[in-house]
């Protein structure tokens, strides 16, 4: 995904949902890498697929070779060695045990994955923990982030879960320019093959009521795609006081959208074959494919000028960028370019 402010800042909203093994799988080769410069590359977590040492480097190594100056990156469940509880945890579970040697040889020890990425930080390379983090830009613009690995879990032992019973408290603030998140809030862009909701209704809320420029995430393979959502004028979710019968609903897609003003920029359906394609679908299809794989990045803008200009306060951009390959075609990551302020002071 991609940024602008005054003047444009672009931000590349990359989950670069890599699966690595020694080296970096199809989905993410040099011939699909996006060449664009961006003034910000996001990755939104799953950093590795087994969370190994050699998969760390190969992502650094990847995450090196974007052109962005600034580079910002969370970890998702599949890094559970980043997660020192859950990194003990799947250790400790494995029956028989494991050969403590074979598991710092593979794995690290407690906190090594972590310092490959702090010791990238001279390169550019900044890996945020839970919480809000602002940045001068290049080009003179302040982004305020807000970020946070956390996803819900029915108690798998992989890294950075909350039980979904339990729930979790996304701290998000007044004025973020962008939520950065692993995983997606409920009911946007959350459904999974099975046709579930994933997506966790505390961040959803947290959302609401900050209404960031922009919401990125990934996590979700199938759910690949940007919505430009109008909110509601009211979002009052209604509080444990009122009575039975005045009660409101819970805050949800449903009672927080306006869909009519809320416009799909892309979404997996409007790229797969389907055997009910009128042959104009089919061509229009094949027509978007073709500039995908021309410009390796989705790209979209909402700039003062353009088609759908971000209304701040009163909508949200929001992306899932998990990048995956396909038989059909590669899931992209996006180039987003939206409008920042200049600002004296972070």
């Amino acid at each position: 995904m991609s940024v602008t402010p005054h003047p444009p800042l672009s931000a590349s909203l990359v989950d670069l949902r890599l699966r690595f093994a020694k080296v970096p799988r199809e989905d993410f080769t040099p011939e699909n890498r996006p060449y664009q410069r961006a003034d910000v590359a996001l990755h939104c977590g799953d950093l590795t697929d087994g969370s190994k040492l050699d998969e760390f480097r190969s992502t650094l190594k990847m995450l090196e070779s974007i052109d962005a100056p600034l580079k910002l990156i969370i970890a998702g469940n599949h890094d559970f060695t980043m997660d020192n509880a859950a990194f003990e945890a799947k250790v400790a579970e494995v029956v028989p045990p494991l050969d403590p040697e074979l598991v710092a040889r593979e794995y690290g020890v407690l906190g090594q994955a972590r310092q490959l990425f702090d010791d990238a930080k001279t390169r550019g390379i900044v890996f945020l923990d839970e919480g809000t983090n602002r940045f001068r830009l290049e080009n003179g613009a302040i982004l305020t982030i807000y970020a946070s690995p956390y996803t819900p879990s029915l108690g798998c032992s992989w890294g950075f879960q909350y039980h979904q019973n339990r729930g979790w408290h996304f701290d998000i603030q007044d004025g973020t320019d962008i939520v950065m998140t692993h995983g997606p809030p409920r009911g946007v862009m959350d459904y999974t093959y099975g046709r579930e909701r994933a997506g966790c209704p505390d961040l959803f809320a947290a959302v609401a009521s900050a209404r960031p420029r922009i919401h990125c995430f990934g996590h979700i393979h199938e759910g690949w795609g940007a919505k430009l959502v109008t909110w509601k004028d009211s979002n009052d979710g209604g509080d444990s006081s009122e009575s039975a019968t005045d009660k409101k609903p819970p805050l949800s897609r449903f009672t927080a959208f306006d869909n009519e003003k809320s416009p799909v920029i892309e979404k997996l359906a409007g790229l797969r074959k389907s055997t009910l394609d009128f042959e104009e679908m089919a061509q229009e299809k094949r027509v978007k494919l073709e500039r995908l794989s021309q410009s390796r990045c989705a790209i979209t803008s909402h700039c003062t000028h353009d088609e759908y200009p971000l209304q701040v306060g009163r909508q949200t951009l929001f992306v899932n960028a998990s990048i995956m390959g396909g038989e059909e075609f590669v899931q992209r990551p996006w180039l987003v370019d939206i409008e920042l302020p200049k600002r004296a002071e972070i």
